[in-house]
């Protein structure tokens, strides 16, 4: 896992925290070399946050983003749940059916989101999480 501290600009109150999380994620990710594919892919099963490419393991992915203001309920990849991870594996099967994809593998990663204060957050990126 990857840990980073960065300064981020403070949050616009009118934006929902699980909103700048996803897009705080997304640019992330292309800054790790990530091509994003589609954001908030929904179906009667669920809904993917992310489905990006990472051409370093030549996987689509499917990106679960979890935001949290504070540690107190544990970290954010504590609450993705075995059973959590099962249902995005199957979205991302249907996603890659969908949209007729192809990659060397399918993989689901989990970016972790902490507010540490209004100008402060911390990121860490679980990889092959299933």
């Amino acid at each position: 896992m990857t840990v980073h501290t960065q300064t981020t600009p403070v949050i616009n109150p009118r934006e929902a925290l699980g909103q700048w999380g996803e897009n705080t994620a997304a640019r992330y990710l292309e800054s790790e070399g990530y091509v994003i594919l589609e954001r908030n892919w929904r179906t009667r099963g669920g809904e993917i946050d992310i489905v990006a490419f990472d051409p370093y393991r030549d996987a689509i992915v499917c990106v679960e983003v979890k935001t949290r203001r504070t540690l107190s309920h544990g970290s954010p990849e504590e609450s993705v749940t075995p059973e959590k991870l099962g249902r995005l594996r199957q979205l991302l099967v249907a996603w890659v059916m969908e949209r007729k994809q192809r990659a060397g593998r399918l993989a689901v990663d989990v970016v972790g989101l902490v507010v540490l204060s209004p100008d402060k957050f911390q990121i860490s990126h679980a990889k092959d999480v299933s």
